[in-house]
């Protein structure tokens, strides 16, 4: 900052060029006003009184499809107050009320309060020498990133709309003939005030060719190009890519942060100056400067003599800036009159008072102190003085409250937790059983809730479950209860008449849930499955109820999600069958339960065999065969998925090599991989540790994956592939078509085959929508030069189609049902094809 001997003034640099106009002045002649000035603002006068502003930053509040825009007068669009200050004042004034109000133009007074000239902020941060800051510091960042660019063609009046809609200070014009970029600016909106040209494209009315600055240079250098080619915006690239826009105001915004932070530290140490000054007793203020409580005294009459820096660090305020004023600057409002009443009784009475006190600090926030105020009488003087100490308590407090809010209630939703649940469950079962109620207790779970927390992450799925609370909430009846029990797991516990009102309420919240909710700037949809117990049908006590709607919602969960089971006693039995089953799971991944089975797929054209899927099969000793849309699911619940993808992977790399032994030569083993497996990045080096295990090449391998796979972590799914490529393992699309059916993934992932899901084929040739989705399906894949396989081919009718419109293999009961290792060498052998296409 520059040295100077006195403070400067606002006399010393405002401008004395006060340009204005009268309140029925018209926009169009208030601008020309402007630009024969050369000014960025004006001021408006009705009779001989100031009483509004309009710079030219307000363009982008305007309307240019206004047809009467030229007309309107200016004072439907000023700024009204206007903000004044006092040429006698400090600089410093100035800038703080810069601050404070967040404008940029004030109007000078002289002593008499006439307008006498005009003062902006870059007035002040021009005459404070901060330019060499902008040296040493780079511009990085410090740019508009995301600015609009916009055709050449593209109307004008449309390129203003979306700046006025975005309050863009620039937008850029692309002209794609000529490969240049223009610039339109707010300064440029003044000459569309004018001669309006809604007809114009905006490149005629664009500035070029752009003055451009590197990224990695610095803001003075910017600041150097720009005061060369007087121009206020700079366009930033970064190996002549276009990064973004630099104005004028980034670079004045640098200067006054400086340019603050000095005024920070004069003000900091002319308190400290202040402070020093104060003349009391010596040892007295040895004594009061060095409690850690804050102590202030005052005299009979209640002002301030004297506050200590305890008192300065508890409440914010200076003591320059309370000595002589009344304590009532710190009062809350949050205490009536009696209870000041009853304070000075106690004071008078006995000399002292204790308690409790909510007060405010400077910066408006609460907080409770523990304070003692004692009344002193020196000796042989007839005024009293009082002394207030106290102690800020208000993390104790809220420690406490927390406790007690941790106790019971959830810290993420502020709904009850289990143990208030518990509670109040407990106390409605009570008043149930007296009166003969009905009660209902709900189990909610949210439907692939950890999908949203692996894509987006956990500070995005805990946004979501404060936002699905309060639609919960939004939905139920006063008196009804809410948890949240943990996870993505919410119960309800409601009166109800009959049975029917359950029912009716589910719906209500599964149809609430169904909106989509709009998180980061996506829209997350958020389904739940819902089962319910009532009291006293299917069960007496909180334990049993609980545990009833628990199993109720599982049951929702196996048939299909987004849906609402009533507890039934035949539940209860599948209930204890699942508990079984996933206590098995574990024991059967470790001691090999499970199985590969093996089905062949057959080329149309050459009718020979065209590789192999390997499909996994679990058979229990005690629970029997247990089906994969049984056991998937679980080992995705138990977290057990990638480990199940493993052991599949590592079996059928052995089962290659034992084929490359036995001289087996039947195309690709394809196997199918979790979407779990492919987002935590480590499937191209669990392959690649297969491969070189075995001894085998990356050609025999094919990988299934179904599009639910690339939806949580895009990028990441594009390396893994690209790293599977590479090793020469192939990829497959599998279930195409019933998923989110994004046809870029197909140009932007290196996928060689597309497998048309079985719930299509099963409808050809006769059902006219199906056939005609296959049939696209088929065109598209070989446009693009992908493989196309058909599921689930059962009839010759489904088999003759295909072959018809050019699909190039089929998998299905039709050519041959998964088969066990043994069944399949035999049926390989019986096919006697020792080559086959690959």
């Amino acid at each position: 900052m520059k040295q100077t001997r006195h403070p400067q003034q606002v006399s010393d640099i405002f401008s004395r060029k006060l340009v204005c106009c009268s309140t029925d002045t018209s926009l169009v002649d208030a601008v020309r006003l402007m630009q024969v000035h050369n000014i960025s603002a004006i001021f408006v006068k009705r009779q001989q009184a100031i009483v509004g502003i309009w710079t030219e930053a307000d363009c982008i509040k305007l309307d240019f499809t206004d047809s009467n825009l030229k007309h309107i007068e200016i004072q439907s669009v000023m700024s009204s107050p206007v903000l004044k200050i006092s040429c006698q004042q400090l600089l410093c004034d100035a800038a703080l009320i810069f601050y404070q109000h967040n404008v940029r133009h004030l109007l000078v007074i002289d002593n008499n309060d006439l307008p006498c000239g005009v003062i902006s902020i870059s007035d002040i941060v021009r005459n404070q020498g901060l330019d060499h800051y902008l040296q040493f510091r780079p511009i990085k960042e410090q740019y508009h990133k995301n600015v609009l660019v916009v055709p050449s063609y593209l109307m004008l009046s449309e390129g203003v709309e979306m700046m006025r809609e975005r309050t863009a200070q620039v937008i850029l014009v692309y002209n794609q003939q000529q490969d240049e970029h223009g610039i339109i600016t707010q300064r440029d909106l003044l000459h569309l005030i004018v001669e309006p040209d809604s007809n114009a494209s905006c490149w005629s009315f664009a500035s070029w060719p752009l003055y451009r600055v590197s990224s990695k240079s610095s803001l003075f250098d910017a600041y150097r190009l720009m005061s060369t080619n007087n121009v206020r915006h700079l366009v930033v690239t970064d190996d002549l890519e276009i990064k973004g826009v630099l104005a004028i105001e980034h670079l004045v915004n640098e200067i006054e942060s400086a340019y603050y932070s000095e005024l920070e530290k004069v003000l900091e140490q002319r308190d400290i100056d202040l402070q020093h000054s104060q003349r009391n007793l010596y040892l007295a203020n040895k004594i009061i400067d060095a409690s850690l409580d804050g102590i202030m005294i005052t005299q009979q009459n209640g002002v301030i003599m004297q506050v200590n820096p305890a008192f300065t660090a508890l409440t914010g305020y200076q003591e320059y800036e309370v000595v002589g004023k009344h304590p009532r600057i710190l009062s809350s409002g949050k205490h009536g009159k009696n209870f000041y009443v009853k304070m000075w009784q106690s004071i008078t009475q006995t000399g002292v008072w204790q308690g409790e006190i909510c007060n405010r600090k400077k910066n408006g926030d609460l907080y409770v102190e523990w304070l003692t105020i004692i009344a002193i009488r020196e000796p042989n003087d007839d005024e009293l003085v009082y002394a207030a100490i106290f102690s800020d308590i208000t993390e104790r407090k809220t420690a406490e409250d927390k406790i007690v809010q941790l106790a019971y209630f959830d810290e993420l939703t502020g709904l009850p937790n289990r143990r208030l649940f518990n509670d109040r469950l407990t106390m409605a079962l009570a008043a149930a059983h007296r009166n003969n109620d009905m009660l209902a207790v709900m189990f909610i779970d949210l439907d692939r809730f950890k999908e949203i927390n692996d894509s987006l992450g956990h500070s995005a799925g805990d946004e979501l479950l404060k936002m699905v609370a309060i639609r919960l909430q939004n939905v139920l009846c006063e008196g009804d209860t809410l948890a949240r029990l943990g996870g993505d797991e919410f119960v309800v516990l409601c009166e109800i008449d009959d049975i029917s009102a359950v029912i009716s309420l589910a719906d209500q919240i599964l149809n609430n849930l169904n909106t989509p909710f709009q998180l980061e700037g996506l829209e997350v949809g958020a389904t739940a499955s819902i089962g319910a117990a009532v009291y006293p049908d299917d069960g007496l006590d909180s334990e049993t109820l609980l545990k009833h709607a628990d199993i109720a919602m599982y049951r929702s969960k196996e048939v299909g999600r987004n849906s609402f089971q009533l507890f039934k006693p035949s539940m209860n039995a599948r209930s204890l069958e699942r508990f079984a089953m996933m206590s098995r799971f574990q024991y059967a991944l470790e001691n090999d339960e499970f199985e590969l089975y093996f089905q062949p797929k057959q080329c149309l054209r050459s009718k020979a065999i065209k590789g192999v899927e390997a499909l996994l099969r679990w058979q229990d000793p005690a629970l029997g065969i247990i089906s994969p849309a049984q056991f998937i699911p679980l080992a995705e619940e138990l977290g057990l998925i990638v480990k199940l993808d493993l052991w599949v992977l590592n079996n059928a790399g052995m089962q290659l090599a034992l084929w490359q032994q036995q001289g087996i030569t039947a195309g690709r083993l394809a196997i199918n991989i979790s979407a779990c497996h492919l987002s935590q990045g480590s499937l191209s080096s669990s392959v690649e540790k297969m491969l070189q295990r075995y001894n085998l090449s990356g050609n025999c391998l094919e990988i299934e994956l179904t599009e639910s796979s690339f939806i949580s972590s895009f990028s990441q799914a594009k390396r893994e592939l690209w790293q599977l490529k590479k090793m020469g393992v192939q990829i497959a699309l599998d279930d195409f078509g019933t998923g989110y059916s994004a046809l870029s993934y197909l140009t932007k992932l290196p996928i060689d085959t597309l497998k048309i899901d079985a719930s299509f084929i099963a409808k050809v040739p006769d059902e006219y929508g199906n056939s005609e989705i296959v049939a696209a399906i088929v065109a598209m894949a070989n446009s693009l030069n992908l493989k196309v396989i058909a599921e689930g081919v059962e009839k010759l009718a489904q088999y003759s189609y295909l072959l018809e419109l050019g699909c190039d293999v089929i998998q299905g009961y039709y050519y041959c049902r998964p088969l066990t290792q043994r069944q399949w060498l035999e049926f390989y052998q019986l096919q006697n094809q020792p080559t086959v296409i690959s």
